[in-house]
């Protein structure tokens, strides 16, 4: 059998995923793909989203995964539907707003969701809306993607995009952040400084142990010590060199 675990992003934002999950399951092997070359993925028409998505997890099955984690909340919304269809028999992991503990951590102010353009407009969205959807405020993440994709996620830009985006909120009691794109948490540290009050969450943690937890009941978990991470990406070496650096930056 196999022992890879296939992790796909639309670009780098899952690594901050894949991070948890090393941490959990320091001796499984990793194969992350990210499509940096079509990246973001948010602007996209839901079409165009499922045919890239479809694309890049096809990378993966053909190196005959054992599990599979959709890193990335606006494929997740757009696809996995689709995915766990066609593959009834493999674990696949998706990704899904924090908004249920965001929810549950207001204490009489607001919640604003920051996500991309497609994760906020989809149906999966809309769902938990229905259910931890009292005073939220959609945030669509405008640039964002782009500034960690080019590198620029500790950058002056990054700042000046942050505040663009979130200021007009700071004069409200904003008890929570939901980072609805893999790729914020690497924004997380601007996004704190702006509300210092809010409890910042996102879906790392969840997703991780969600693949742990199929992976054990499944019988697939890996005794190998160490485990491994190779990456690949569809913009090359440039994009590899930078997930690297991101990963680093997470140890």
């Amino acid at each position: 059998m196999n022992d890879l675990i296939g992790f796909f992003d639309s670009g780098v934002g899952g690594i901050s995923v894949l991070h948890e999950a090393r941490r959990l399951m320091p001796n499984e092997h990793f194969l992350f793909y990210g499509d940096n070359l079509n990246a973001p993925y948010g602007p996209r028409p839901l079409e165009e989203i499922r045919r890239l998505s479809a694309a890049g997890i096809g990378r993966l099955l053909e190196r005959d995964v054992k599990a599979i984690v959709i890193a990335c909340n606006t494929a997740t919304s757009a696809y996995a539907e689709i995915v766990r269809a066609e593959h009834p028999e493999l674990p696949i992991v998706g990704m899904e707003p924090a908004l249920k503990p965001a929810h549950f951590a207001r204490h009489g102010g607001q919640v604003i969701v920051l996500a991309t353009e497609a994760t906020l407009r989809l149906a999966k969205f809309e769902r938990l809306m229905e259910r931890y959807g009292d005073d939220v405020i959609r945030v669509p993440g405008h640039g964002l993607v782009e500034l960690v994709e080019a590198g620029k996620s500790k950058s002056p830009e990054a700042e000046a995009a942050l505040e663009a985006l979130l200021s007009p909120y700071q004069d409200r009691q904003i008890d929570a952040v939901v980072l609805g794109c893999t790729h914020y948490p690497f924004l997380r540290g601007p996004i704190q400084r702006l509300f210092p009050k809010a409890e910042l969450f996102d879906g790392r943690e969840g997703t991780a142990l969600r693949l742990k937890d199929l992976l054990e009941r499944n019988a697939l978990r890996s005794d190998d010590s160490p485990g491994s991470v190779e990456y690949q990406s569809s913009a090359g070496e440039g994009a590899v060199a930078l997930m690297r650096r991101l990963m680093g930056e997470l140890d």
